[in-house]
């Protein structure tokens, strides 16, 4: 006979715990150690699924699982990449949730050169370390990402830079939900744009007259797992 016990409960939920019982003692002799085994088992396994249920069922109203705001949270700067490449696909749909960012009056004051050659990409580092006299950082700006994205802005409107850096901002994050990882760059702008060696690569982008290289994001499969870094909410302050 199998009894089933309230063993804890409140206005949420209630545990229950069974209790294997005969009325035939050497029963209870020959089969009392698997009887009781399976038992623990089961017991156990009613302990965690009443566990789950409190957890649940005490979470305040209106904290429901929001995917967004845990893809923001959980994003981070990658610094270190696999290899492994980054298929076409993915990247087109990564581009097309970037040039769905916000921007000012739809002008759209952006260019996109995405580069995911590896060979492409290890010239260029090559001629930034050269330019700037063997500099490592230099060389190494593109912190290894099998994949470049360049972002030009139209020197024609003022607020280009800003429709650029929510641009990026939505690549990264459309990148982080399908697993790819990124990094914001600013130095390989600086390495390509100050220096005449690197001019061929710059050419080589092929941006519109009258745009200017503004910032890169590097794209890639993560070789690391960093924790976030503090961050400041006593700058944020509400004005009444």
């Amino acid at each position: 006979m199998v009894y089933i016990e309230e063993i804890f409960g409140n206005t949420s939920y209630t545990c229950l715990h069974l209790r294997q019982v005969s009325k035939n003692p050497a029963k209870n002799l020959i089969f009392g150690g698997v009887t009781e085994t399976i038992m623990k088992t089961i017991n156990i396994f009613l302990a965690s699924l009443c566990l789950i249920m409190a957890v649940s069922c005490n979470q305040p109203a209106g904290q429901e699982k929001n995917e967004v705001i845990e893809n923001i949270m959980a994003r981070r700067s990658i610094r270190k990449y696999k290899a492994a490449p980054v298929s076409r696909d993915t990247l087109t749909q990564i581009m097309e949730c970037g040039i769905n960012a916000p921007n000012g009056q739809n002008k759209q004051s952006w260019e996109v050169r995405v580069v995911d050659n590896p060979e492409l990409l290890a010239r260029m580092s090559e001629a930034m370390g050269a330019a700037h006299g063997g500099n490592e950082f230099a060389k190494g700006c593109f912190r290894g990402a099998p994949v470049m994205v360049f972002i030009a802005r139209d020197l024609s409107y003022d607020f280009s830079a800003y429709d650029c850096g929510l641009m990026a901002q939505n690549i990264m994050l459309s990148a982080w939900s399908m697993g790819i990882g990124s990094v914001c760059l600013g130095s390989p702008v600086r390495f390509l744009t100050d220096n005449e060696l690197c001019r061929p690569y710059l050419d080589k982008l092929n941006f519109s007259e009258g745009y200017e290289l503004s910032l890169c994001v590097g794209l890639g499969y993560a070789d690391e797992s960093p924790d976030a870094k503090p961050r400041d909410m006593g700058k944020v302050a509400f004005v009444d």
